[in-house]
């Protein structure tokens, strides 16, 4: 095989969050294991338009949204009617695996390390598998090398002009298993940390100074998260993540190793989460709230006074989403089994939609309750001002180091170019 197309489809964004787009982490985590014989040609379709080619031996679809599926199958069917083999790999492919498996020649679950040359051989040898499942089957954590971000359009990665974060991942796998979330049955319950000079050395080779350290949560291991920080505080990067311990000691390390804010879900009132709030604020450490809505526990008057609890801590930012029950995740298995989920149409699981009956309200006053979320915390301080707030602390922290660079010419130029031509 001499030419790929790797795409990574379209979806709908959330209907209140500023658009913006990071550059995508599958993708690229993928492209690593390309041999380098085989031209990738990659097309990231929320900043591209899609070009079909019929001359490319292969079309690979990297999927990571549910919502991302309807478009993606779309885009399938057009190169399979061309005559160009596709294959699906990603969170969302392995998530609907079922569905995938009708618009693709074939599918690959699990990860990908280790495995893809063995893809290509069966592709050469014309006896491609429609599935090839190696969820159970976890790659050896120390083969897990350097993303291939080089296939990446660097300039198309901005808001107004400012460079956005580059993502990286320190380990896979979690040993908790929240509700709403897949990442047990995709990832696994056993924390696979990677080796930490493998971590270092991928940071390095990355030359944005900004990164999201993407894991699912720094909370699963104390030693191996202090080993990690340490060895990050020379590279003098700037970092966002899911949420970190809370201990002093890891906070102080954190910071010093150039944290910039973190992502918290707030799911309670009470003086433990404002201690943990405060506690990262008092290291310089910005935080950007998550909150679910929809749980069980949740009526119309929980929710707008856990609205007020959020301006009364003082979160820098908040984003508020609504419970999605996506395949494989356990609060799905439960909503099935009470027989309250009535929309399957994956075009609607954004987070900002429901598709199912919360327990205390009606999907229509839930909807009504998110809307009023967004209204009433950003109601003073728009998310534009206070968006703008958490770069100019990241700013300060990079003048403070000397590593901070004005921000990307070309860059500015085309945001300047699409704004004027009203796009």
């Amino acid at each position: 095989m001499k030419k790929m197309h790797l795409i990574y489809p379209s979806w709908p964004k959330l209907l209140r969050q500023q658009e913006f787009h990071l550059p995508p982490h599958g993708p690229v985590v993928f492209a690593a294991e390309v041999p380098d014989g085989v031209d990738i040609v990659f097309t990231d379709e929320n900043l591209e338009e899609m070009a079909f080619d019929p001359s490319y031996d292969l079309a690979a679809f990297s999927v990571m949204l549910t919502s991302q599926l309807p478009r993606a199958f779309e885009l399938a069917d057009t190169y399979r009617s061309m005559g160009v083999p596709v294959i699906f790999g990603g969170i969302a492919s392995m998530l609907h695996a079922e569905e995938v498996v009708q618009h693709a020649d074939s599918v690959f679950l699990g990860e990908v390390e280790g495995r893809f040359q063995g893809i290509l051989d069966d592709l050469e040898a014309g006896r491609l598998k429609p599935v090839y499942d190696f969820l159970e089957e976890k790659p050896d954590i120390r083969c897990v090398g350097t993303a291939r971000r080089g296939i990446l359009d660097r300039d198309l990665y901005n808001y107004r002009g400012v460079q956005m974060l580059d993502l990286v991942h320190a380990s896979r796998g979690c040993r908790f298993n929240c509700d709403p979330c897949c990442v047990a049955y995709l990832g696994g319950r056993k924390f696979r940390p990677r080796p930490i000079d493998k971590v270092i050395e991928e940071m390095e080779s990355i030359p944005n100074n900004r990164l999201f350290i993407v894991d699912n949560s720094l909370a699963n291991d104390k030693r191996w998260l202090e080993e990690l920080l340490t060895a990050m505080i020379p590279l003098k990067k700037k970092w966002v993540s899911h949420p970190l311990l809370s201990s002093d000691k890891i906070l102080k390390l954190a910071a010093d190793a150039g944290c910039w804010y973190v992502y918290q879900a707030i799911f309670e009132m009470t003086d433990a989460m404002r201690r943990r709030v405060q506690r990262l604020k008092d290291h310089g450490i910005a935080v950007e709230g998550s909150i679910l809505m929809g749980l069980d526990y949740h009526d119309e008057d929980y929710l707008k006074r856990l609205i007020d609890f959020l301006l009364e801590i003082d979160l820098d930012i908040a984003e508020f989403t609504v419970l999605t029950p996506f395949p494989h995740s356990p609060i799905r298995e439960q909503l099935l089994k009470e027989g309250r989920i009535f929309s399957n149409n994956w075009l609607d699981y954004t987070a900002d939609k429901v598709v199912y009956q919360p327990k205390h309200m009606s999907p229509q006053k839930l909807e009504e309750i998110f809307h009023y979320a967004w209204d009433t915390f950003y109601a003073e301080k728009p998310f534009e001002v206070r968006m703008g707030n958490l770069f100019m602390k990241v700013i300060e922290k990079e003048r403070l180091d000397g590593t901070y660079r004005r921000h990307n010419p070309r860059a500015r130029r085309a945001f300047r170019k699409k704004k004027a031509s009203g796009a």
